[in-house]
């Protein structure tokens, strides 16, 4: 027993040090780009028009969501048949060349349309490599884990991705203070991007000194390495049972959490509550913060008293608590525009009402919807009728015909809107506290994810059973919710209406995990 729950070796530590920063390097090259969108959409494509050209950007990056499981099938096939080392080494490697080659792109202005079509080249690398890289990262580094302390050996893992955000996002706001705006858009953007060359030559110094996983050893030495790993995944039913319910439980809920607590806040508190940029973001940050110690801990935890009750846990905070938490912050950040939503009838009369986030807006209608969400205010969709163009009716004896944003600004501001909340009104404890639930409920499922990606499979076609579906889920379930919340919450004209996305997502989930999770805490890895 002493030599079961003995202390990590310096070999293991070693082990965890390389794949944490390889994954850390991951997540801030490709949420680095995130940041920029927005500058991207100015250097990048067409100055004519800047909504669409926003969109464009936005796109870019969703892309790389898109082509991870094309990663994770190329690069977990070959790491199943060649070995798990060299492929984090060709991961880090592409991802980290790739990032550093943005940083050198010429802009629209300089090269015209093929600046879009290079940045998007390299978007497409970034997100191959990430597939490659997320989810075979916790297949080595769980099959080093000493047996009773794995999901606490690997949750460290998990943090890499708010680290990465983090320091992504420091640097930037960095940048923007020591830089005018004028450099910052001429070459201060580049800056992050080069600067990932250092990061990229560290990582693969620390890569190159590991060792091949010590179950992959033992398949070589046994001669029963696979020949054709997806084809294996996709023929044996318990695999296939084990890659379902990565897709629509763990990675799923994961997720989903994930976006509602690190990145649909932020957005929230901002757009919808009205917050100013600096409280939001601290408030936020400071949340984050808090995911640190309580992953770790989740994953200590499930070595105690196992995986699915942890998961589970999380699902189902998640589920129960996602709804009354955004309400709370609307309450407890402006309560003014939660009685102005209440008690101000605003009406939209309009046909050809069909706002999208996934293109600009077609027509006034649809221009006054992104208007009203983007501004927090809940309005209600009617047939045009007797009108002879769009119309919004605020409080029933207000009207404002077409799209005029001044002219809508100052009616809803008569009718008790504000710009932005009332400083005096703000409660930020309340609003710190809130925000610490979701938070919970994304650190028990990420404290023991990484080792049940692993333990749900076969050592045969581990890796890609286990990469396929984690990157999947994280790009369709997962990648879709920005867009999914704002196209609900616009349809419904309820800036709230959006969350019953991850809501209904994570009770689907909660019942998947309750019929069919398994218990994996004690499997034997080299199985």
């Amino acid at each position: 027993m002493k030599k079961t729950y003995r202390s990590f070796t310096p070999s293991q530590r070693k082990v965890v040090l390389a794949a944490c920063f390889g994954t850390f390097l991951e997540w801030y090259d490709f949420l680095t780009f995130a940041s920029l969108a927005t500058y991207f959409s100015v250097l990048f494509f067409p100055p004519e028009n800047p909504t669409a050209a926003l969109l464009m950007s936005l796109a870019t990056f969703g892309v790389g969501m898109v082509v991870r499981p094309l990663g994770s099938a190329l690069f977990g096939n070959l790491a199943d048949r060649f070995g798990r080392r060299p492929i984090f080494i060709a991961t880090i490697a592409l991802m980290g060349v790739t990032t550093f080659l943005v940083g050198l792109l010429p802009t629209y202005a300089q090269i015209g349309i093929m600046a879009p079509i290079l940045l998007l080249l390299l978007r497409l690398l970034q997100g191959f490599a990430v597939g490659g890289e997320i989810g075979g990262v916790a297949v080595y580094l769980t099959e080093h884990a000493p047996h009773g302390k794995r999901g606490a050996y690997t949750s460290v893992l998990q943090l890499m991705g708010p680290l990465g955000i983090l320091v992504s996002t420091l640097q930037i706001v960095l940048l923007l203070a020591f830089l005018d705006p004028a450099d910052f858009n001429a070459w201060g953007w580049r800056i992050p991007f080069l600067f990932s060359a250092v990061l990229l030559f560290i990582s693969i110094k620390t890569r190159m000194s590991l060792e091949e996983s010590p179950v992959f050893r033992q398949l070589q030495a046994e001669g029963t390495v696979s020949k054709a790993p997806l084809r294996e995944c996709l023929r044996d039913c318990h695999t296939l049972k084990g890659m379902a319910l990565l897709f629509f439980c763990i990675s799923a809920g994961g997720s989903l959490l994930f976006f509602s607590s690190q990145v649909y806040t932020n957005v929230f508190l901002k757009s919808v509550v009205r917050l100013d940029a600096q409280t939001a973001s601290t408030l936020v940050m400071l949340s984050t913060l808090l995911l640190f110690p309580l992953t770790i801990f989740c994953g200590w935890l499930s070595d105690k008293v196992g995986r699915r009750p942890i998961l589970l846990a999380g699902l189902i905070l998640g589920a129960l608590t996602i709804l009354p938490v955004f309400k709370g912050l609307q309450h407890y950040g402006n309560p003014q525009l939660e009685r102005f939503n209440s008690e101000v009838a605003v009406t939209l009369y309009g046909n050809g009402c069909d706002y999208s986030p996934f293109r600009k807006a077609a027509n006034d209608c649809e221009r006054n919807q992104e208007f009203l969400t983007k501004n927090g205010v809940s309005y209600e969709l009617m047939p045009q009728g007797e009108y002879k163009e769009a119309t919004l009716n605020i409080g029933g004896d207000s009207e404002v015909t077409g799209f005029r944003a001044a002219e809508i600004t100052t009616a809803l501001q008569a009718k008790g809107w504000l710009e932005k909340a009332d400083s005096a009104q703000v409660n930020k404890f309340m609003l710190f506290l809130l925000l610490i639930v979701p938070v919970v409920a994304v650190a028990l499922i990420t404290g023991p994810q990484t080792a049940v990606l692993a333990e749900l499979f076969t050592a045969r076609t581990r890796y890609s059973a286990a990469a396929v579906p984690h990157n999947l889920s994280a790009g369709w379930i997962g990648g879709l919710s920005p867009f999914m919340v704002t196209l609900i919450s616009v349809q419904a004209g309820d800036a709230l209406a959006g969350l019953w996305y991850p809501v209904g997502m994570l009770i689907f989930a909660s019942v998947i995990g309750l019929l069919f999770l398994p218990e994996t805490k004690d499997v034997n890895l080299h199985a």
